[in-house]
């Protein structure tokens, strides 16, 4: 028996190649690990892909639940969305796969732990800060940063050892899935000036052209229900990915700042995700009070730069955490969502505990607002101001 080492396997062809590369280059007996964070495909297939390539033993871990409750829906609760705009679809399944790399390297009594990441790219930080955090006194091996191969040598690689995948030359695409999106990278698409080529894409190719409607129920920032049926969150999202990306809803072409120091232009698909952050973002702005809510966006920022910078096992990134969860107390309620080609829409909103007051905010003859304190707070909130304008201003 020779040192063991556990692979985070996805099946695709790095890891597929770094299975047997890890074997014959390094000496490592290989335990091949696939987590089910709900990017869909055969794991039987995967599991035979593994022992094929040379693992000695395959985990596959069904992490759907898991993911949705303990990852996906702190990052929901902060309408997390990288740069505004990336509703952070690899970041969040990284610490996940860690947390599980770590707990099977001790179950296999591993003395090291690997995986498929380049040396430019973000899941590297991810991986690897997180396993350190979890224990620091496991070793770690990235065999892509090591090898030297261009994508094209691996495929060489790959048949040469008769190791089956999926990529080829014609289509040399990278990509990551899971519960929350879809990303896809290399190819022409590394070119921020050519349009991503249609084949890319899965998740948001239109099916659907009639306009439709659906209300989401959320309890405390968790969404319970759709259209009244109660489901689990991994349920909903899963069904909002069919249902938003049926209508081209979901797509995002950005170029984005890597933690590594470069931008890369990344394409995503997250019908689900976008779909679940406009509603419960929605939701919010009759639910916070005015300084929480905007104490809230202020803080969502950090919690998205901690996330996709690998830093979710880090203490600044759970105590934000502790915050949005107290944000969450009144976030109950409904969200109606219009659905039409290419677009998704908030058409209304309501809540038991809404902070919307109608008799105040009418214009009409149900108009509760005492006018006749207006004048005096006015003065009083601009009294800095015109003090200013008479004493300084004018001296200029």
């Amino acid at each position: 028996m020779g040192k063991r080492i556990v692979l985070a396997y996805s099946g695709g062809l790095d890891t597929s190649v770094a299975v047997k590369w890890l074997a014959v280059e390094m000496g490592y007996d290989v335990v091949a690990m696939a987590v089910d964070v709900g990017q869909g495909g055969d794991f039987e297939v995967i599991r035979e892909r593994a022992l094929a390539a040379g693992a000695i033993g395959v985990e596959v871990i069904d992490a759907k639940d898991e993911f949705a409750n303990d990852y996906v829906l702190p990052a929901l609760f902060a309408n997390a969305l990288y740069e505004d705009r990336y509703p952070l679809v690899s970041s969040l399944s990284r610490p996940v796969i860690a947390d599980h790399l770590v707990k099977t390297a001790k179950k296999y009594d591993a003395v090291s732990v690997a995986h498929g990441c380049t040396g430019k790219g973000n899941d590297q930080v991810r991986f690897e800060v997180g396993v350190r955090a979890l224990d620091p006194d496991l070793d770690i091996v990235a065999p892509v940063r090591v090898w030297g191969f261009s994508r094209a040598d691996s495929i060489e690689y790959a048949k040469r050892y008769s190791i089956p995948i999926l990529a080829s030359k014609e289509k040399p695409y990278s990509i990551d899935q899971n519960l929350w999106g879809r990303a896809i990278e290399c190819g022409e698409m590394e070119d921020p000036w050519a349009a991503p080529p249609n084949d890319v894409y899965e998740m948001t190719v239109i099916k659907n052209y009639e306009p439709q409607e659906l209300v989401i129920e959320f309890v405390q920032g968790v969404p319970v229900a759709l259209d009244g049926e109660q489901k689990s969150a991994a349920n909903i999202i899963a069904i909002l990915n069919d249902r938003l990306g049926s209508y081209g809803f979901g797509r995002i072409d950005m170029v984005e700042n890597r933690r590594v120091g470069i931008k890369s232009r990344e394409v995503y698909e997250a019908p689900g995700a976008l779909g679940l952050i406009l509603a419960h973002s929605d939701l919010e702005t009759i639910t916070l009070e005015r300084d929480l809510a905007h104490e809230k966006a202020r803080l969502a920022s950090r919690f998205c730069e901690l996330t996709y910078d690998g830093l979710w096992f880090s203490p600044l990134r759970e105590a934000l955490s502790e915050f949005m969860n107290y944000t969450q107390r009144y976030v109950t309620g409904e969200v109606r969502l219009g659905l039409e080609p290419n677009r998704a829409f908030v058409k209304g909103r309501r809540s038991p505990v809404s902070l919307y007051d109608y008799e105040l905010a009418t214009y009409e003859k149900e108009d509760a607002f005492r006018h006749s304190d207006a004048e005096g707070f006015v003065r009083l909130w601009g009294l800095g101001v015109e003090t200013w304008a008479r004493t300084q201003k004018r001296s200029k």
